[in-house]
């Protein structure tokens, strides 16, 4: 095994159409303007893949990138980013994904691999440090995921695989690395559209070292040390996984209840992290290296199971009314086998159950049932009968059936499991996410709810929140490390741990941008710049990875409005704009356009939502 100083900056370039590939490298220009991960993943595809591509045509590319984190040993850094076009949406989306893929990848010696054209029969690619093979897949063509994956990792240390939905085109449909996936946006369909079943990566060939070991080994003794302080990440999560935040969203109405109609119900603590773990006897199964510690497995069924996360418990769950753990755990199972993506899943259902209900389409399912929803999973997932249409999405099934005003998306991408109506600077989250119907994006409701530090139904200050966590979480997702990781980075360093919480409270409802900028995530890029080799400047060099992030933000919003997209998609179904919850007297909707409006203005964005040539500029994106 050879050493790496820093990060192996080198990029595999597949063509499945030829079976040739290429080695190009990653220059330092784009090293330090876009970090890696999704921002290196967006920037690769920008300078290769015109706009307009069917995503499910030759022309589409996806792109796997490392980050400079995997393999330093950083904490939480396990993980990788996937950059493609998406089926589901027909704009880009980005997929950040745990498992042992990730690393497989990195220390097989390569950063990026990017996939392009189609292969004539049925592939999987088996990688090394000197390349790629392609390899026949007639023998795991039509195997579900857990058949795939145990094949594949007869040969390397890490394999991506899709099920029978990717192979059938499922828009919904994702890929799996070990017990993680990438799962958004249908990123399965495109492996299946050019005949990829899966990708092995050898794996141990190389080691990550970082350049300033020591400096590097004292910022990994403060990172521990603030996840070990934080009740987030050393407490709930560590406990109870990312379930644990389903007893604090319904007391305040923010889990979907029936297709979104209410935000809380009196039987979710069935179905709660707490309940689920002293049921199903829970360990810990998590991502590696990881100190965070929120994947968990426990005895389900008389066999031994990964615990569902809080965004399937509820959209598989609580939004079609079951309370039952077994039964979603069930249902997650089937999406494991098959392969789908278990937010769009659970909205797809949900819209079916209420078009049911109104005569719009005849199944058997029927909101706080059971029955034929496991079947119906499999019908989508293999598109037989109806199944075949919802397997398109919520969005096409209600294009042709009816029932666009309870299709429960957001660009086409279905909604995560947390009711905006209770939160509403979420809402704009949502609304502004460039990939969809995202929670991911700025997750501004762990400020309205989850810390209760500022007034969930006011919009004040909510655009500058949004923005604010967009170009975070960007850059978060650019390293690569966990996201979970912010809550310890952002609340844990001296000068917001000994500020009285209701001063933060005070400053953040009336201040934000002040109290925003309080918090110090200087953390991060320290890290950064320690496995690099690159000199620190304190304040100077966190500003830089802010703006970091604002560029892969905006570059991702630029390449999105080339595909079409503007003001008019920035919206949210009309359920959540005009109709008031049934677990709220109040009747709170989603303020969206006042919101919307100053959004805009502080991205530097028209006001059709697109960027202005001077922003572009600004951020050193090239206009195209």
């Amino acid at each position: 095994m050879r050493e790496v100083i820093g990060s192996n900056n080198r990029i595999l370039e597949i063509d499945l159409s030829t079976k040739k590939f290429t080695v190009s490298e990653i220059n330092k220009k784009d090293r330090n303007m876009y970090l890696g991960g999704k921002g290196m993943g967006l920037k690769l595809l920008y300078d290769r893949m015109e706009p307009g591509v069917d995503p499910l045509g030759e022309d589409n590319m996806i792109a796997f990138t490392m980050g400079v984190f995997m393999g330093s040993g950083a904490p939480c850094s396990g993980r990788f980013e996937a950059v493609t076009k998406s089926p589901l949406t027909g704009i880009m989306t980005c997929s950040s994904c745990g498992g042992p893929f990730g690393m497989a990848l990195k220390t097989t010696g390569w950063d990026a691999m990017i996939i392009r054209g189609k292969a004539s029969a049925p592939v999987y690619l088996a990688i090394d440090s000197k390349g790629v093979q392609f390899k026949p897949a007639k023998g795991i063509w039509g195997k579900d995921m857990n058949q795939a994956e145990a094949a594949l990792l007869k040969e390397g240390a890490g394999a991506l695989v899709i099920g029978q939905a990717g192979e059938n085109l499922v828009r919904i449909a994702n890929i799996r690395s070990g017990h993680r996936f990438v799962g958004r946006g249908g990123m399965g369909a495109v492996l299946g559209s050019k005949n990829v079943k899966g990708i092995v990566a050898k794996g141990g060939e190389i080691k990550i070292v970082p350049a300033k070991k020591e400096k590097f080994k004292k910022i990994v003794r403060r990172f521990n040390k603030y996840i070990n302080n934080n009740p987030v990440t050393s407490g709930t999560y560590r406990s109870f996984g990312t379930n644990s935040a389903t007893i604090a969203c319904n007391t305040t109405g923010t889990i979907p209840v029936r297709n979104f109609t209410g935000g809380s119900h009196g039987e979710v603590h069935k179905i709660s992290g707490e309940t689920m773990a002293e049921r199903f006897k829970t360990k810990w199964d998590t991502c590696k290296p990881c100190t965070i510690m929120c994947g968990h497995k426990g005895t389900i069924a008389g066999e031994e199971r990964h615990i569902p996360e809080y965004e399937t418990v509820h959209l598989l769950g609580s939004n079609l009314e079951i309370f039952d753990p077994v039964a979603v755990s069930d249902f997650n199972e089937l999406c494991s086998k098959y392969g789908m993506d278990t937010i769009s899943l659970g909205g797809i259902l949900g819209w079916a159950m209420e078009a049911t209900e109104k005569g719009l389409i005849k199944t058997s399912l029927k909101f706080g049932s059971t029955e034929g929803v496991a079947d119906m999973i499999r019908d989508i997932a293999l598109c037989r009968g109806i199944g075949k249409d919802l397997a398109q999405g919520s969005r096409l099934a209600a294009k042709k059936y009816g029932g666009e005003d309870f299709a429960m998306h957001v660009k086409g991408l279905e909604l995560p499991g947390y009711e905006p109506r209770g939160a509403v600077g979420h809402g704009l989250g949502y609304a502004t996410a460039n990939r969809g119907g995202c929670h991911l994006s700025s997750y501004v409701i762990s400020i309205e709810i989850l810390f209760n530090m500022a007034n969930p139904f006011t919009p004040k200050w909510k655009h500058y929140m949004v923005k604010f966590m967009e170009n975070l979480f960007a850059a978060i997702n650019s390293l690569h490390i966990c996201q979970f990781t912010a809550y310890a980075v952002m609340f844990e360093p001296f000068l917001v741990k000994v500020s009285p919480f209701p001063l933060l409270k005070v400053l953040m409802g009336n201040m934000a941008p002040l109290a925003m900028n309080l918090m110090d995530v200087s953390l991060f890029p320290e890290t950064w710049h320690a496995i690099l080799g690159k000199h620190y400047i304190p304040y100077l060099g966190m500003l830089k990875f802010i703006k970091a992030g604002e560029r892969v933000h905006v570059l991702e919003r630029y390449m999105n409005t080339r595909e079409g997209i503007s003001k008019k998609d920035d919206t949210l179904p009309l359920r959540l704009l005009t109709e008031g919850r049934k677990c709220d007297a109040k009747e709170h909707t989603v303020p969206l356009e006042k919101m919307l409006k100053k959004y805009y203005k502080s991205r530097g964005y028209d006001e059709n939502g697109i960027p202005k040539k001077r922003l572009l500029r600004r951020l050193g994106i090239k206009i195209q």
